[in-house]
């Protein structure tokens, strides 16, 4: 049986180096809250960023998008839900999950330890350690989708001049301009 071949070229396309990697300070909207900011850093794919100005090294995107998200302590993810499964994994640190109409649930996990949130799931996360932490991130599908968020997000959003185009990526809007 004959396997696939890859060239050099080809395959250094497929390689992400780490302290390479562009971090997006205003990833997805809910970081208008200082609360909710942190940096991501796109590997495969965009996964649901909705910065449009990030470009991951890896854009052959094979049912799965790959990030790490860099979390200053007390900082997380506003509630959100999508319509792909989510993976959530610490590198070091300890996070916690929240799911459910208004955060009402929460589970801790520490370095390794996995979560995976079923589809249509309002979720949110927080590092919860002393100092910042990564966590890895990883959105089934080819095409995720766009981001979901709770009323309250948007809101705060826009209050602070924010907004999404109709590709769900972040604008900048007068405060005047409303929703």
């Amino acid at each position: 049986m004959q396997s696939r071949q890859v060239s050099p070229e080809e395959m250094r396309k497929r390689v992400a180096v780490f302290s390479e990697l562009q971090a997006s300070a205003m990833p997805l909207i809910d970081a208008a809250r200082p609360e909710f900011q942190r940096e991501l850093l796109s590997i495969i794919g965009q996964g649901v960023a909705e910065d449009g100005a990030i470009v991951p090294p890896i854009t052959d995107v094979e049912g799965f998008h790959l990030s790490i998200v860099r979390v200053d302590a007390g900082k997380g993810s506003a509630l959100h839900k999508h319509r792909t499964v989510e993976v959530f994994m610490p590198l070091n640190g300890r996070f916690s999950v929240q799911w459910g109409d208004h955060g009402e649930h929460e589970i801790f996990l520490d370095q390794y330890d996995v979560i995976s949130l079923p589809v249509g799931v309002l979720r949110g996360f927080r590092n919860e350690s002393p100092g910042q932490a990564l966590l890895l991130v990883i959105i089934g599908g080819d095409d995720p989708g766009n981001v979901e968020w709770i009323d309250e997000v948007m809101d705060a959003a826009r209050r602070k001049g924010f907004g999404l185009d109709e590709r769900g990526k972040i604008t900048t809007r007068s405060v005047s301009e409303g929703g």
